[in-house]
């Protein structure tokens, strides 16, 4: 059995925007659950293809008990910065990017958040995998990464 990092009634904090994932009731799949950042209580544990602990988290002030995977969640007590991207999200390039004067990803390359680093020096930094650089991550600054809707 694997060890669950939290137990029945612990507050814990969403790192990552909920969507339905067709699983919970009354709600078309892909309707907007619970935001990240949001502070919820564990009420259950469980197991999904008994590779991974879901706990049903009961967010009191959304009024929603969702299923969460352990990545998805950190504890309430832990610091809390807000960011503007999360996991998986596609975002693209504000500006070139280089290092040792090489441009490694042009203006507006797409790329996906594979990390979110709250604690970076000087802000919130990414892991972005860009589809211009196979196989390759960089950590990229909040301010050099805009949302891809935003270039579309």
């Amino acid at each position: 059995m694997m060890n669950a990092r939290w137990d029945y009634g612990e507050a814990v904090r969403l790192t990552r925007n909920v969507r339905n994932d067709g699983t919970y009731p009354g709600l078309d799949p892909g309707a907007f659950l619970v935001r990240r950042g949001s502070v919820g209580y564990v009420v259950d544990v469980g197991t999904f293809l008994q590779d991974q602990i879901i706990y049903s988290v009961n967010f009191l002030d959304e009024g929603k008990i969702v299923g969460c995977r352990e990545e998805e969640l950190i504890s309430a007590k832990e610091q809390w910065t807000p960011s503007k991207f999360e996991f998986r999200e596609k975002v693209c390039a504000a500006k070139q990017l280089a290092v040792g004067g090489e441009v490694l990803v042009k203006l507006g390359a797409v790329g996906e958040v594979i990390k979110v680093i709250r604690d970076a020096p000087g802000g919130v930094a990414y892991h972005i995998h860009f589809d211009s650089l196979p196989g390759r991550l960089l950590q990229i600054p909040e301010t050099a990464l805009e949302a891809l809707e935003a270039r579309v």
